[in-house]
């Protein structure tokens, strides 16, 4: 009987909390960005700069009801949807889960992120569903048509995160590995590779279809050539700061102006904390403009090749600022309200907004700066624990969500190679992943300690029936 009314006061909190995040930001908060995606949605073409796939949706929902409105609903349904199955997941639901879920619905992650429109919350709502599809399927793995249908929807789920973030596709390689083991530990090697396999295969082939689909609208723009020329030109800008009698010989050698302009402007300019400074010089802009991609590659492969610890050392300064945030308001972790280019507001029919309860929302969420619920930090040493304990305790559905910690750990060392700035919503998702896990374990928190009090040298053997199936 308890066990019922704490799943359904769990359940009561977290659909009260999706109801007040959809009411709070409706229709949704919508940065610059965020315009410029939901524009190339309705026109129906595709700027090379940001994954299409965003747009694409965006475009979608903007059909059946003008705005991202709906974008804002799926991005909701996705994540607290997912924390509501998971009281599914076991026998009984811990009223200690009902304390977590309050406590979760309150963080500026779930009340105001989930009504901002940015690729960073679709990636990370997209990945936590795709997980705790896997979980599902994990445990319910001996009914062959739910176990196909909660497959089919996890890799659905995790193609769509693969698609919303260049460096997304990392979050489906270890999807189809958490299968792969799953599986084995289900029905042995052979099945853990055909399973791998088969999903391995269906899913670059989606992507592959989907990315050619979805390009074939694009503006075939240089978006991506764009982006790594800028960041090597802040790696190089960087080194240069750092030692700044470094040797630049590609680019003394075939743009003398545009190696004078770094080691002047460029110096003057950098901060580790984002790339944004740089424009302050037109003149290092323009030659960034018509630089030629293959020239900026070559002196960037001197730099990591004939200097490696500098670049390292650069690197490192610039992750720490996208990973510790030291200086918190710096990396923007709040944004409220509707803002963009005027052309593209003028065209969506829609209207700045800074309104009384933006402001409010924006006020509370600003309350939680300088403390560990808005650190990545802090949520990425809390992924570390739950990592840890889920590989001692080996339940049904643990390997799924210890999957999720490892997937978020390995998308956040991405950044160490690719980070301009410290924007807080860049890993959004190992905040998401450490509440999500942090709730699953919540839910029977005796589970582990209960079997932990009869170990006495063998772990596996002495699990429970229920355990081993």
């Amino acid at each position: 009987m308890w066990a019922g009314k704490s799943r359904a006061g769990t359940a009561a909190i977290l659909m009260a909390g999706w109801i007040a995040a959809l009411l709070i930001s409706w229709p949704g908060q919508l940065s610059y960005d965020s315009i410029v995606q939901l524009h190339d949605g309705r026109m129906g073409f595709y700027h090379s700069w940001h994954p299409p796939v965003m747009a694409w949706l965006l475009g979608l929902g903007d059909f059946v009801i003008r705005g991202a409105g709906l974008f804002v609903v799926l991005d909701t349904t996705l994540f607290f949807g997912a924390l509501l199955s998971l009281l599914w997941i076991r026998q009984r639901v811990s009223w200690i889960a009902t304390i977590v879920a309050a406590g979760l619905a309150f963080l500026p992650q779930c009340l105001l992120y989930q009504g901002v429109v940015w690729k960073d919350v679709l990636f990370a709502d997209c990945t936590v569903a795709g997980f705790v599809c896997l979980a599902h399927a994990e445990v319910r793995w001996q009914r062959r048509s739910v176990r196909f249908a909660l497959l089919c929807a996890a890799f659905a789920l995790l193609i769509l995160a693969a698609l919303a973030r260049q460096n997304g596709l990392i979050v489906l390689v270890a999807g189809i590995l958490a299968l792969a083991v799953i599986a084995w530990r289900k029905t042995g090697a052979g099945s853990a590779l055909l399973h791998g396999a088969i999903v391995l295969i269906l899913s670059m082939a989606v992507c592959v279809a989907a990315t050619l689909a979805l390009n074939a609208r694009s503006d075939h723009g240089e978006g991506t050539t764009a982006q790594l020329k800028l960041l090597r030109l802040y790696d190089i800008v960087g080194a240069v700061a750092t030692r700044p009698g470094l040797p630049l010989p590609e680019l003394q050698v075939d743009s003398p102006e545009f190696e004078h302009l770094i080691r002047t402007d460029g110096v003057r300019l950098y901060s580790p904390e984002r790339n944004d400074t740089l424009v302050g010089s037109q003149a290092l802009q323009a030659q960034l403009a018509i630089a030629k991609p293959e020239l900026l590659k070559a002196q960037w492969a001197d730099l990591v090749v004939h200097h490696p610890w500098l670049y390292l050392k650069v690197r490192t300064v610039e992750f720490g600022w996208v990973f510790l945030t030291p200086d918190i308001a710096d990396c923007r972790p709040v944004f409220t309200g509707i803002e963009g280019p005027a052309s593209e507001m003028e065209d969506l029919g829609i209207a700045p907004r800074h309104s009384p309860s933006d402001l409010t929302l924006e006020r509370y969420a600003r309350s939680f700066m300088g403390t560990p619920f808005l650190s990545h930090a802090f949520f990425a040493v809390l992924a570390l624990v739950i990592l840890i304990v889920l590989l001692r305790r080996r339940a049904p559905g643990d390997l799924a969500m210890t999957a999720m910690q490892g997937a978020s750990f390995a998308f956040t060392a991405t950044f160490f190679m690719i980070s301009i700035a410290c924007d807080y919503r860049y890993l959004y998702f190992v905040d998401l992943a450490a509440l999500t896990g942090f709730f699953y374990l919540a839910l029977e928190p005796g589970y582990l300690f209960q079997v932990r009090a009869i170990w006495s040298g063998s772990f596996w053997e002495l699990r429970s029936d229920e355990r081993k199936s």
